[in-house]
């Protein structure tokens, strides 16, 4: 399942924060986008499609959930990415971000740990 951008933006809203009626997340998202309802709408619908919300009604209302976990959206998006723009590999991808100096130390700190840790599970 691939997200787009404003389904992203509808899924983190549900994630930190559901149930949520379209009213709730037009309010919550039209400074920042200018989506009216019917945007919403569009984008809740094929969420829908997709499985990652659904909604229960409640008196004249509609409180949507995510089905997605946000653990397994972050997982496929990575993978996803790491396909497209690194052909899969990722020590090409990490290559690439050490060359371009992108790591703080810390970060370069958290890496070793993970790295540690990776090689002590089986």
């Amino acid at each position: 399942m691939r997200l787009s951008d404003g389904e992203w933006k509808l899924m983190q809203l549900l994630w930190e924060n559901a149930p949520q009626t379209i009213t709730q997340l037009t309010k919550t998202l039209a400074a920042e986008t200018g989506w009216t309802k019917h945007t919403v709408i569009s984008y809740l619908k094929r969420m829908e499609e997709k499985k990652a919300v659904r909604y229960q009604v409640e008196g004249r209302t509609k409180q949507f959930y995510p089905i997605l976990p946000e653990a397994e959206a972050e997982r496929m998006e990575t993978e996803e990415f790491l396909k497209k723009v690194y052909h899969g590999k990722l020590g090409l991808m990490l290559h690439t971000m050490v060359e371009q100096q992108s790591f703080s130390e810390e970060e370069l700190e958290e890496l070793k740990e993970i790295l540690e840790h990776a090689g002590k599970t089986p």
